[in-house]
């Protein structure tokens, strides 16, 4: 019986101790300041260091890092990162279809951030062999931004930042729905591609949707799921209240608005004859980021405006 209450006690102290050092071992991690997160595919990936280099291959990215403080850890951008104006001063790296692995790794970041589009699962892996973790961020809805928000956040040790950028756009989206509720529901066509290259259209599940919605409005093709190719003729059948354009303008030629006015066949839609022709050139409403916000606004404020035009001319 001695024997049994011996070894007992030196279990439990082996326990305890083993418990001690668990705990000593995350205090530790913790003052060195490692990180552990979880990423938009579900991967868990621990950093030993606090992140101070990053690479962002996507553009929605590069402003989750600058809207919450972080931009100052960029250290290399995808060649179609635009924003803010200040991004361009970080050296570019080919992305998408063209990832450059070895440009990647000759900035040395312990971090690169990417969505799930284009990168091979052999590029990720040439990538961690490097030491460098890959991050997946891929927001396609507007609950996808405040979880990649959330995430980059902690990557960065600025959670604070993050909870806060993520309650300003619930704030900012309450209002306008606030602002926008018992109105008269009229249709919207976004046109996220031009005539020139096939028109495409946003559907149901994306967040040019959830924007509809938000100001009042029904997405003329909310019946298509996500980014979808569609026809003038189906255009033109569903006759849009307003549309909105995403085009970029360069100066010369006809504006987008005006192109679109000028297509055969759509002066008899009701968006071509009042002229509720509406251009985002800046990715403020086609871009999964905090900007949604501004392009939600500007949306709504155009809605308000186009109807007391038209009243006052009724």
């Amino acid at each position: 019986m001695k024997k049994t209450k011996i070894a007992f006690a030196l279990l439990m102290l082996a326990m305890l101790l083993f418990v001690a050092a668990c705990g000593a071992a995350e205090e530790d991690a913790a003052a060195d300041g490692a990180v552990t997160i979880t990423d938009m595919t579900g991967r868990e990936i621990t950093i030993d260091e606090p992140v101070t280099r990053v690479v962002a291959l996507s553009a929605a990215d590069c402003e989750f890092l600058y809207a919450i403080g972080a931009g100052d850890a960029l250290v290399g951008r995808g060649e179609y990162c635009d924003y803010p104006p200040e991004v361009a001063d970080v050296p570019a790296v080919q992305s998408g279809m063209d990832t450059n692995i070895e440009q990647i790794i000759e900035l040395e970041p312990q971090v690169l951030l990417m969505s799930t589009m284009a990168q091979t699962e052999e590029q990720i892996a040439a990538l961690e062999d490097a030491g460098i973790k890959v991050v997946v961020s891929d927001a396609q809805d507007i609950e996808g931004v405040y979880t990649a928000l959330t995430m980059i956040g902690q990557l960065m040790g600025k959670e604070d930042e993050a909870a806060a950028v993520v309650d300003e756009m619930k704030s900012t989206f309450d209002e306008i729905k606030a602002e926008a509720e018992g109105a008269e529901e009229k249709t919207v066509y976004f046109e996220v591609s031009p005539l020139e290259y096939g028109l495409w259209a946003a559907g149901s599940g994306t967040f040019m949707n959830e924007i509809a919605q938000m100001v009042g409005l029904k997405n003329c093709f909310d019946d298509v799921p996500g980014w979808a190719e569609v026809s003038e003729e189906q255009v033109i059948e569903r006759n849009p209240d307003y549309i909105v354009t995403i085009t970029m303008y360069f100066g010369e030629g006809p504006t987008p608005e005006e192109e679109i006015m000028s297509r055969p066949g759509w002066q008899d839609i009701t968006a071509v004859k009042n002229g509720a022709i509406l251009n985002l050139q800046n990715n403020e409403l086609s871009r999964p980021t905090p900007r949604l916000m501004d392009g939600a606004k500007m949306l709504y404020d155009f809605v308000q405006t186009h109807s007391e035009e038209l009243d006052q001319a009724a």
